[in-house]
């Protein structure tokens, strides 16, 4: 039976007095790739965010690696292995690309370091030439490419990335969801939010999808593919 890396059963998540996320449950086994799918506003930055202790569910539980992390700072989630790319990158501007990966850099939950500053620098070429550069400097794919690369420095155990590809050209977004996976063949579980659903589904062992806060479709890239009525009424396709 696989190892479940992290669990959230029931998840309830507001804004206020807005609730975005109603009684989710979502779960990420060891050396899986999801693909987390749904239209603008139905949840999915939230259902992250929720994960990483950033918002704290109304109900429910978060459990990374059996432990209930509600309530705890988001921190705590990071040192348990789960890495997070937001949808702005988050880099610092002010640090150069060497910098910003080095100070992230440490083993992982386990000991391993699999992923070394040079095997970053290998994975992603781009850097390599850019290592003095602040992270102001780069264009928004090598700034997404520095985010993914600094994250991977952590070793995690499981990587989160919202918004994959937004905004960026076709020939950079070409190189991101390589680089997906290589992740995913390198035995990191992770979670993919992307517009690009084909793209997505390439990469994902399993798909799921969020309308207005709830989930209403879980299940494999095959399983997805052979329902396109699904495809159009929740992700207008």
């Amino acid at each position: 039976m696989s190892e479940r890396l992290v669990d959230a059963r029931g998840v309830h998540s507001y804004y206020g007095s807005s609730h975005v996320l109603r009684g989710i449950d979502f779960h990420v086994d060891r050396g899986e790739t999801i693909g987390l799918m749904g239209r603008n506003g139905m949840g999915k930055s939230t259902l992250l965010k929720t994960l990483m202790g950033l918002v704290q569910p109304r109900e429910g539980t978060v459990e990374v690696k059996g432990r209930n992390m509600v309530g705890r700072p988001s921190y705590e989630v990071a040192q348990l292995g789960i890495a997070y790319v937001p949808e702005g990158r988050g880099i610092f501007g002010n640090l150069s690309v060497k910098e910003n990966l080095v100070m992230a850099a440490r083993p992982g939950t386990r000991g391993q370091r699999d992923w070394t500053y040079e095997r970053v620098l290998d994975t992603f070429p781009r850097l390599q030439e850019r290592l003095g550069h602040g992270g102001q400097q780069l264009s928004g794919g090598e700034q997404q490419m520095l985010t993914i690369g600094r994250a991977l420095m952590t070793n995690p155990d499981v990587l989160i990335l919202d918004e994959a590809t937004e905004g960026l050209a076709p020939l950079i977004a070409r190189e991101i969801w390589r680089i997906c996976g290589v992740i995913r063949d390198s035995g990191i579980s992770s979670v993919i939010v992307d517009k690009n659903w084909k793209h997505v589904t390439q990469v994902s062992d399993r798909n799921v999808i969020l309308v207005k806060g709830e989930v209403v479709f879980q299940g494999s890239s095959a399983e997805l593919r052979a329902q396109p009525h699904l495809l159009d009424q929740h992700l207008g396709v």
